[in-house]
Order: structure tokens, then C-alpha cells, then sequence
């Protein structure tokens, strides 16, 4: 079954071609991993499966449903939820507080003056912070937290609207290792017990290989290579993109392999 559907999708700006008809498609309960080098295109292809940016040319359907020309909000009321490269919170709010705030938008409910934040849907952002392993900081104040848990803070308000798609650009930018490999074995459990699909882009190749499931890759807008981990590992094209002559993934894929078996052992 296929969730989201790519389809010959192209953006440019000015004479430049930032994205030049790649086609993709992810299905429930899958990780892919977007990546590529500087300027590849990633940031542009994101935005527009958001609708931060309107594509020249091509289509994006989220079950049969057209997103292209539809505003962000919109799309996250089809439900598709996103977490940014800078987490985005409320620091003055507390992490409950947070999570009821989207729960308040999601509900339509956000301008309504007539109830506080705090009163609305309590025992559900509670559970949603359960589900993160924040549940037990629920009161606390979001600038008194380290930035992990504010990441994990805002995984739960990204899903808030009970997405069936999340975007998430640089999940584990800023992060120590343990916090990387934390964050993103929680959102695989979250993935598979959810069945909600993730399209995430990241330059910590560690985690890429650690936690995709498939990976496709850009380079100057166009798509050079999609595949499972060990076929891009592999992938003459790729690895010549990021290297030049003569390095291969090889070393971070077995890094990659540590991690995941040090998670399972975890678990």
C-alpha cells in the first residue's frame, strides 16, 4: 500500500532547476530518509510535500489526495505532521501546555477565548507525552528542559493531529549521540506501532543508516539512486557524490549496524 505518492516533481527558482522531476513513494509503517549533498535539493522537496512551497510541475498525493497548491495547514489537517531542524516550542509554556495547544488547533479551537489552554484535553496530551517518555515533565516549563527532551517535546506536538504522515528535516541536528540514537529508535517504535510513515532528511549518516528503512538521494535537484541502506551503501553514484574516488560508506554502515544492535539489546 503506498501512503504518499511523488510523482515527476519539479521546482525552480529564477533559471536554477532546485528540484528537476524526481518521483518517490512511501508507504505506511516505512522510514525513508531523503539525503544528499549541499544545494542537492532536499530542503526544496520537503517544502513542498508541506506546502511551504508550491511545486512548478508534478503531482504529491497523500492517500489519492492532491497536495499540491494546498496551504501547510491544510496538509496538516489531512494529516501530516512536521517537526523543524530548530525544535519549535513555547518555551514559556509548559510541556503539557504545549501539547494542548496543538491539540487546540487541531480541534479548531485555538482562537477560542473562552477556555484556557490548560483546561482542554489534558489526559490526551498527557498520554501523548507518555508516549515520548515526557509525561513525568509534563508541568514543567520547556525552557527548563535540556534539548533533547524540548525534540521529544515537540515529537509530541507533531503528533497531535495523529498524522499517518511525519516530516522531520534534521531531527537530530544539535543532538549528542546517545540523544540522536534515542530520538530516532523511539520514532521507529512510534512508526511501527502508529503505522504512520516518516520522510526525514538528515546529514548524521549514522542515523540514516541505523534507522531508514530505504533512502533516496539527490544530488544538484535530480534523484541518482533509491534503495535499502546496503543498496546505497554500495551505489557507485553515491558514493562518488559524497566522496569522490576511492571512500565508500562502508565504515559509518557498520557503525550504523553497532548502533542497532546495541538498540536492540536496549529494548
Amino acid at each position: 500500500m503506498t501512503l504518499l505518492q511523488v510523482n515527476n516533481l519539479g521546482k525552480s527558482f529564477g533559471g536554477v532547476k532546485a528540484v528537476d522531476g524526481i518521483s518517490f513513494d512511501l508507504a505506511p509503517g516505512e522510514l525513508l530518509a531523503l539525503i544528499g549533498p549541499n544545494g542537492a535539493g532536499k530542503s526544496t522537496t520537503f517544502n513542498m510535500v508541506n506546502g511551504q512551497l508550491k511545486a512548478d510541475q508534478g503531482s504529491i498525493t497523500l492517500n489519492g489526495v492532491e497536495l499540491v497548491g494546498r496551504k501547510p495547514r491544510e496538509i496538516w489537517r489531512l494529516g501530516v505532521g512536521r517537526t523543524f531542524q530548530i525544535a519549535e516550542t513555547f518555551a514559556s509554556l509548559t510541556v503539557v501546555e504545549n501539547v494542548q495547544m496543538a491539540l487546540l488547533s487541531h480541534d479548531g479551537k485555538l482562537f477560542s477565548m473562552w477556555r484556557r489552554a490548560a483546561d482542554h484535553r489534558r489526559d490526551d496530551a498527557l498520554a501523548l507525552l507518555d508516549q515520548v517518555g515526557m509525561k513525568v515533565q509534563a508541568d514543567r516549563p520547556c525552557s527548563e528542559l535540556a534539548y533533547g527532551d524540548v525534540k521529544r517535546v515537540e515529537l509530541a506536538i507533531a503528533m497531535a493531529n495523529e498524522p499517518k504522515l511525519l516530516l522531520m528535516d534534521e531531527p537530530t541536528a544539535g543532538m549528542a549521540p546517545k540523544e540522536r540514537n534515542s530520538l530516532m529508535a523511539l520514532t521507529k517504535d512510534l512508526v511501527v506501532r502508529r503505522g504512520m510513515a516518516v520522510l526525514f532528511t538528515e546529514h548524521s549518516m549514522d542515523v540514516v543508516f541505523a534507522y531508514a528503512d530505504r533512502m533516496i538521494v539527490l544530488a544538484r535537484g535530480r534523484l541518482i539512486a533509491q534503495g535499502k541502506p546496503l543498496e546505497i551503501r554500495d551505489h557507485p553514484k553515491v558514493q562518488e557524490v559524497y566522496f569522490g574516488s576511492g571512500k565508500t560508506f562502508e565504515k559509518i554502515a557498520e557503525k550504523a549496524a553497532e548502533v542497532n544492535a546495541a538498540v536492540g539489546a536496549d529494548a
